[in-house]
């Protein structure tokens, strides 16, 4: 989509000026034809097409959970009252705060007069919509339940974002005493340790083997420490690299599953996202097979994703629900109780929806007693780093203290 400047003539003959975004300028003479205007010039906005890829660049413009939070609610309002929709959109453009979202507002609307479907201009802005969005979204425009649907991705979009934040929260305690840990061992190879070093080199005395890796290591670290700052950056960027190919969000996803403590919360809660997708799309009318294959590309975590395609494989193969999710090999027995008996009363999307509550209610009481559970672990840590320091920079002062004792008798 690009932005063109335009002047013309509306039908009192008056000159109208303006910018807005179409995909070619045939597309937008089009559209001001509709609206009125004769086009006598049209042309691309350099500047406004720099201006863009700049703030892209810098991210001084992107569209938040909660601005599609509001979008979702105030449609779901506007159109459950009579709204129609381009009405709808036109009020949500100029009211909204956000001028990145004013723009895909926008670009709706432009999608909308050129004859697609909602849907189909929301797939042409993939990193805005997603594919369990847009997917809803034909749903609701195939039953005529536009309203309904909106209403379900709002409480869809508030559990995702309720979820994300619980598993920030459940990372971001180890994640601090893991750093605080990195930076006192540094402060301490690098001033600490080197002014003791200086008194024990005094003393021309025999320092005992701990202490003398400890100085090795301090002497190392101050001598190469430019160096070695520039290979934790490298090995920092490389890794962020490697996380963004395939197979290493793969690795990554799979390991974080099996993080002490934190792996199980991270894992509830991503089959707490997966059942209450699952769910939503059987709700709106979605054929579980389409639905499966839907919601595996939003779990956000590629490993799960997989197991939950070769689920999907297993249905195509006339496989029940319950048979697929079983050989998926991610849910746990309970749960796979659950599915068999809502596959069989008919009842699989009511079920799922309590899964999805079973699992968040399970994650909520892990991020709380994280502190708890974790606290032992980071202590144990913490006393290992503190009794080898200590061990190894007040050794020395006691075996020379006890020297000096035997010298003065």
């Amino acid at each position: 989509m690009l932005t063109y400047k335009y002047r013309g003539r509306n039908l009192r003959g008056e000159l109208v000026t303006g910018k807005q975004q179409a995909r070619s300028e045939t597309s937008l003479a089009t559209q001001l034809i509709n609206n009125g205007i004769v086009p006598v010039m049209i042309e691309e906005d350099r500047s406004e097409q720099n201006g863009n890829t700049l703030r892209a660049l810098l991210r001084l413009e992107r569209i938040s959970t909660e601005d599609m939070l509001l979008f979702t609610r105030q449609m779901h309002a506007m159109l459950k009252a009579g709204i129609p929709i381009m009405r709808s959109l036109a009020a949500l453009q100029q009211s909204s705060a956000n001028p990145a979202l004013a723009k895909v507002i926008q670009a709706l609307r432009n999608g909308l007069d050129e004859g697609r479907e909602l849907s189909q201009a929301m797939r042409q802005r993939p990193d805005v919509f997603s594919v369990f969005f847009v997917s809803l979204i034909q749903v609701g425009e195939l039953t005529g339940r536009l309203d309904e649907i909106f209403l379900r991705l709002f409480r869809y979009l508030e559990f995702e974002h309720s979820t994300r934040r619980q598993i920030s929260s459940a990372l971001r305690y180890p994640s601090f005493v893991l750093v605080g840990v990195m930076i006192a061992i540094a402060t301490i190879n690098v001033f600490v340790i080197p002014a003791f070093a200086k008194v024990y080199k005094g003393f021309n005395a025999e320092l005992p083997l701990l202490t003398k890796v400890l100085i090795g290591i301090s002497d190392f670290t101050v001598e190469y420490g430019a160096a070695i700052g520039i290979a934790f950056v490298a090995l920092v960027l490389g890794i962020g690299y490697y996380l963004k190919t395939q197979g290493g969000r793969y690795r990554w996803h799979k390991l974080k599953l099996r993080l002490p403590v934190v792996g199980e919360i991270v894992h509830k809660a991503t089959m707490s996202r997966f059942a209450r997708g699952l769910a939503i799309t059987m709700k709106s009318g979605v054929p579980v097979l389409q639905g499966v294959g839907v919601v595996s590309r939003v779990v956000d975590n590629d490993y799960i994703a997989l197991r939950i395609d070769q689920m999907r494989l297993g249905i195509e193969r006339a496989e029940s629900v319950t048979q697929a999710a079983t050989t998926a090999g991610v849910f746990t027995p309970a749960v796979l109780q659950m599915i068999a008996i809502g596959e069989e009363t008919g009842e699989l999307d009511e079920l799922l929806a309590e899964i999805a509550d079973m699992y968040e209610r399970e994650v909520d009481y892990g991020v709380a007693t994280l502190g708890a559970r974790i606290e032992p672990l980071m202590i144990m840590m913490l006393a290992g780093v503190v009794l080898v320091l200590a061990l190894g920079v007040f050794l020395p002062i006691w075996d020379l203290g006890k020297v000096a004792m035997h010298g003065g008798q």
